[in-house]
């Protein structure tokens, strides 16, 4: 059954901000605007060391990277007035220090065609560097950006865990006009992935059009409410042209039992149906996780569980972050067809010793999932992937994850953080086709500078 998602979420919020920015305070946005262009301004450069060794025990290649790159963000104020205009400007340079030869595909480094047998990704080149403009303006409560922008919200979000950021090229509005409300849309139509220099049209992380169709652009509409003390909650709808309608909500509430204790429930929930022309094929997936974590002191300890319930995986937009959901690990989703999947953390926040800036976590997750029960129509953009998997009746497959960080909370290196993180994932034969057994180790090095 084809979804009735007839008004683009674009269109709807776009008519919700500029409404209710109708009744903002002339005055108040005037007196806003007083910070001007040049007065109003920022500029951050933020240098990252980025070294990513993936180990695959499956015969395959490792990928192994080490880079460093360099992030200039430079934001104008507003001109004075009722409606004020800026401009947003940014430039990436990505340096290789070491990769390439075989060891490519680690996604720190761009890819190339392969030169010879056994260099599946080819040969990095020794730099890659980008530069992108927004342009902005502010009136009524509503700042709209249109150029290059930065996104993060449940159904687009650019990756930043790399060693550059994600962008996506379109316009997105905002609207601050009520007290702890924030309504947010916009439309894009390419992104620049991290370890690129030019832009793409959007996609998805794990689709793929049999006949090599894409999206011509997503549009999305979303609201934030935080006017409850210790709530907070996302209601979104998104949609990526003729392959889905996508709706998000969540909730997320922290409770103070007394000065040492905390408790935090809270859950995350994603609708998604084929729409339009369905270049994916069918797709009638919902997709949610539940939490609870409690914090004792500097101690946080955190149970969750995933389902997937659908014969196709939870998608997103393609090498982004817009999956808010708990048990999305840093080199698994637990997102497959079907599947089921715990997690247990445990974080500890090292100011209880007398080392503020230095936290730790450790987590086990575990999935399952019958892959004999996914899609097994080959016109389906995730027939590849999961289709004609004959041993996967009882798929299982585990991840550990340990992450330490440390930020300088003071002097000439103020701000600079050590992050080390380690992944293992096993898998039994019914899930190997998905994912293999891998480690995989992060060394990042980050020193953000403002500049003014």
């Amino acid at each position: 059954m084809k979804s009735t998602f007839r008004f683009s979420p674009l269109f709807v919020a776009l008519a919700a901000t500029m409404s209710a920015g109708a009744y903002a305070d002339d005055t108040t946005t005037a007196v806003a605007s007083k910070d001007g262009f040049i007065d109003g301004s920022t500029l951050t450069l933020d240098l990252k060391n980025y070294y990513l060794s993936h180990r695959r025990h499956n015969g395959e290649n490792n990928s192994v990277e080490w880079g460093q790159g360099f992030t200039g963000i430079f934001e104008s104020g507003f001109t004075q007035g009722t409606v004020g205009f800026g401009l947003d400007v940014n430039a990436m340079l990505g340096l290789k220090l070491d990769g390439g030869g075989g060891t490519g595909g680690s996604s720190i480094l761009p890819t190339t065609r392969a030169t010879k047998a056994g260099n599946q990704y080819g040969d990095a080149p020794d730099s890659f560097s980008s530069a992108g403009a927004a342009v902005k303006m502010r009136a009524f409560g509503t700042v709209v950006k249109a150029g290059d922008i930065f996104l993060n919200n449940p159904v687009i979000a650019g990756g930043a865990s790399r060693m550059l950021p994600m962008t996506f090229r379109g316009f997105e509005a905002t609207n601050t006009s009520f007290d702890h409300l924030t309504l947010d849309a916009g439309q894009v139509s390419f992104d620049k992935l991290f370890n690129q220099s030019g832009n793409n049209r959007i996609g998805t992380y794990y689709g793929t059009a049999v006949g090599g169709e894409e999206a011509k652009h997503m549009d999305w509409a979303g609201a934030t409410y935080t006017g409850i003390p210790g709530v907070t909650t996302n209601l979104f709808a998104s949609q990526l042209k003729n392959i889905w309608d996508q709706y998000y909500y969540d909730l997320d509430y922290t409770y103070k039992v007394n000065d040492l204790i905390s408790v935090n429930p809270g859950f995350h929930y994603y609708r998604t149906q084929s729409s339009g022309q369905e270049i994916f094929g069918k797709i009638d997936n919902n997709t949610f996780s539940i939490h609870l974590g409690v914090t004792v002191g500097y101690h946080t300890v955190t149970a969750s569980m995933q389902k997937v319930n659908g014969n196709t995986p939870f998608d997103y937009i393609q090498d982004g972050d817009s999956i808010f959901l708990d048990n999305s690990q840093q080199w698994s989703d637990f997102n497959s067809p079907g599947e089921k999947s715990w997690k247990l953390a445990y974080l500890y926040d090292f100011a209880g010793l007398g080392v503020p800036g230095l936290t730790t976590g450790i987590s086990y997750t575990r999935g399952t999932a019958d892959l004999t029960k996914a899609t097994q129509d080959t016109a389906s953009a995730y027939y590849n992937a999961y289709g004609g998997n004959t041993d996967g009746k009882d798929a299982m497959h585990w991840e550990r994850d340990v992450d330490i960080k440390y930020v300088v909370q003071q002097g000439p290196a103020k701000n600079l953080g050590l992050r080390l993180r380690w992944s293992t994932n096993r898998s039994n034969n019914g899930y190997e086709p998905v994912d293999g057994n891998s480690d995989e180790y992060r060394v990042i090095v980050d020193y953000p500078i403002n500049i003014f």
